[in-house]
């Protein structure tokens, strides 16, 4: 089972979530459909993207920690 960053883009509306699935594409497909279906997704408006387009990305969580930065910087001396 894997961890997948959801972000959908839709017609003014935003969401980021997650879900566990299978690799596989069916699988993956399954858990999308079922955690829409739930309803407890959070929508916030989007004033910034097309509200006629629609966009979906997805991609792997590996070592899922919410505080990581992105850049560290290491310094010695004074």
């Amino acid at each position: 089972m894997k961890t997948f960053r959801i972000q959908i883009r839709a017609y003014g509306y935003y969401a980021d979530f997650t879900i566990v699935s299978e690799d596989n594409d069916k699988a993956f497909e399954n858990a999308l459909v079922d955690k829409l279906g739930e309803n407890d997704i959070v929508w916030e408006k989007d004033g910034f993207t097309n509200e006629s387009k629609m966009w979906l990305t997805y991609e792997e969580v590996i070592n899922d920690t919410r505080s990581r930065t992105l850049h560290e910087e290491e310094r010695t001396g004074t």
